[in-house]
């Protein structure tokens, strides 16, 4: 039972010397709450660890508790030194940007992990994923409630941001009744609700606004495969001065479209990349099917895949090369 997985990682936890946490790159409210939250949770066992994204968390999640712990330099990882490591909503070993020194670890070195995403590959030694909740921060309510660990308003803040980012505040269909019950209990444990709001909805500028506004005019439909899909390019984002993390939501947004199976959103990043974001609402389809032929993952009604292309106009629209 996964209560059982519960206790037995807080008993991994209590009995751990140094622990490493880690969440995934280019990371987003889920993942940066969930780190936040065990960091909260190992601060109140005093416990020794250190917390890991190889990408500084975006200036928006600045209010999470603890975040400022997160360090991305990975020359200041001493991984000899971890007898535990924990991931926290990686979908797969490689989003850790640690995935040599993970799967190379000393057999002494345990790897939890805890997640929501559908199963990638398999390096843990315990594995607590629940792919049916809405985030990974609702998976750490759990672990909480199981081991009787005191729900502090610090934590109750980082579980609701982890809930309302990764549901686009209770409205996606991954958020059940429980779900519900959660948020609710997180405004009762203190959960900073203003804030959060500020924070993750009310934060864009002009030129948040205006990138936003490009995206919605380019949205197109095809028609004979139902997909509605947008572009946006590197150009957009000088043009505007918007930032990356100000796009966090617009799949989410696009998928209340009516009339469409499926929502492709294409964008290209500053590394030289294209990123493909794919929204379902209908029950028959399951775009991670198509996100992990263009070597992507992620859950059937909400997928991503990273391509080398780019994004080229064209008379009849826009194609990728």
């Amino acid at each position: 039972m996964l209560s059982n997985k519960h206790k037995k990682a807080f008993n991994r936890i209590k009995a751990a010397n140094n622990i490493l946490l880690v969440t995934h790159y280019r990371p987003d409210g889920d993942a940066l709450a969930s780190i936040c939250v065990m960091g909260e949770i190992l601060s109140s066992q005093n416990k020794k660890f250190i917390s890991f994204c190889k990408d500084q968390p975006p200036a928006p999640y600045s209010f999470l508790p603890g975040i400022e712990k997160i360090i991305s330099d990975r020359d200041k990882l001493d991984f000899p030194s971890f007898d535990l490591i924990i991931a926290l909503d990686c979908g797969e070993l490689s989003r850790t940007a640690l995935a040599q020194e993970i799967s190379a670890r000393d057999s002494s070195q345990i790897f939890i992990e805890f997640d929501h995403h559908p199963k990638a590959d398999d390096y843990s030694d315990l594995e607590i994923r629940t792919i049916e909740i809405s985030s990974t921060s609702e998976l750490l309510y759990d672990f909480c409630r199981v081991n009787k660990i005191k729900i502090s308003k610090n934590i109750a803040t980082c579980v609701l941001t982890g809930i309302l980012t990764d549901t686009g505040n209770l409205m996606y269909d991954n958020t059940s009744e429980k779900t519900i019950k959660i948020a609710s209990d997180m405004l009762v444990y203190g959960a900073r609700f203003p804030t959060i709001l500020d924070n993750t909805q009310r934060n864009k500028s002009i030129g948040g606004l205006k990138i936003w506004g490009i995206a919605m005019h380019r949205l197109s439909i095809n028609k004979k495969y139902n997909i509605a899909s947008t572009v946006l390019t590197r150009k957009d984002f000088v043009d505007t001065g918007a930032s990356d993390e100000e796009l966090e939501g617009v799949p989410g947004y696009l998928s209340n479209l009516a009339e469409t199976d499926v929502i492709l959103f294409l964008r290209e990043m500053d590394n030289g990349k294209l990123k493909g974001s794919l929204r379902s609402n209908s029950d028959q389809v399951d775009v991670s099917a198509l996100a992990k032929k263009l070597g992507g993952g992620g859950h059937a009604k909400a997928s991503a895949f990273m391509l080398d292309a780019k994004l080229v106009k064209t008379d009849i629209g826009w194609r990728v090369a």
